[in-house]
């Protein structure tokens, strides 16, 4: 990613919700990354706990015991967040204004997710009232298409992607239209941040997988990025057949994005078999016997975990503590 980032000029703001460890947004800061993204208020406050940023909180924040944070967490470290609500940035600006402070802001635009943002014809509007509030400074707008950063083919998905990337440029034109100048055009993830680096408007992307990557991610065609992490488990009984028994259940390893994949053993298949445990099909094994496993989704199987055990060649080097584990609200 530090490659892409020189290759192309475009700024990368990794999203902290993939590793959620400040140890690693260190390592991603230090490589040229202009700051984290980060999903939830709490891991944006464990980030700053350890002096990393600055940060981007790409989720809307509504609310006042959530606007409180903000205010608090504002008045410590430098915070960008999204909106897509102008009855919320008034609220924000508010509080802000209050405090003494001012919040830098992306207009927040749907371009095809269907989640959160605005309109791409009404990015403007919203862009002029950012702008009128004094607790407020409009930087930009954020474009996220996360609905095609697991499309497998890659023609599909660059398709997809000239799709949004039609809805963002709207989005900026109507921004633009208002006298108002765009800073920051963020968008993309791991899966599309090359079609982003394709168009001059684009200045970031979001990506947030590559450190990792997973077992999903590794059939999306045209993707530099190697798997590097894995869930150790262990075989503890084999008295059901051609399935073994491990203890890697949904509390080990998550299945949202299917089924993890047993690294370097094509025969062996993964099935669930509840909280605690899992079964591995296809072939005889033996209890205490050792596999790594390759999640499915690497976000939410890291959300799991307290601490990363770090090895090199089969040497451990390192224990790295998930700090913003389940920090989700």
């Amino acid at each position: 990613m530090a490659a892409f980032t020189a290759r192309t000029g475009k700024r990368v703001r990794p999203h902290a919700k993939t590793h959620k460890s400040p140890l690693i947004g260190r390592m991603q800061l230090d490589r040229g990354a202009v700051g984290l993204c980060c999903a939830k208020l709490g891991e944006a406050e464990v980030m700053t706990d350890a002096g990393i940023g600055p940060l981007l909180i790409t989720t809307e924040i509504a609310g006042e015991p959530k606007v409180a944070r903000l205010v608090a967490l504002r008045k410590r470290a430098e915070v960008m967040a999204a909106v897509d609500d102008m009855d919320v940035a008034r609220a924000l600006s508010d509080a802000m204004r209050a405090a003494g402070i001012v919040l830098d802001v992306l207009v927040d635009v749907n371009v095809g997710q269907d989640r959160t943002g605005v309109r791409p014809e009404d990015a403007g509007e919203l862009a002029a009232c950012v702008a009128s509030l004094d607790g407020l400074r409009f930087r930009g707008i954020q474009a996220y298409e996360g609905h095609l950063q697991h499309v497998y083919l890659e023609a599909e998905r660059r398709l997809g992607w000239r799709q949004c990337a039609d809805r963002m440029l709207t989005a900026r034109e109507q921004v633009t239209k208002r006298g108002l100048p765009v800073e920051i055009v963020s968008t993309a993830g791991t899966g599309t941040c090359a079609f982003a680096a394709e168009l001059p408007e684009v200045t970031e992307v979001q990506a947030g997988s590559y450190p990792f990557m997973d077992s999903d991610y590794a059939q999306v065609e045209g993707l530099p990025y190697e798997s590097s992490l894995t869930v150790l488990a262990s075989v503890v009984s084999r008295q059901r057949g051609d399935t073994a028994v491990i203890d890697a259940g949904w509390k080990a390893i998550s299945t949202d994005a299917g089924m993890p994949v047993v690294k370097g053993r094509p025969e062996l298949e993964y099935t669930t078999k509840g909280d605690e445990h899992g079964g591995v099909r296809g072939a005889r094994m033996t209890p205490g016997e050792r596999i790594e496993l390759i999640p499915s989704h690497c976000d939410t199987t890291v959300n799991l975990h307290d601490e990363y055990v770090c090895a090199r060649k089969g040497v451990v080097e390192a224990a790295w503590p998930i700090a913003a584990r389940g920090r989700i609200q």
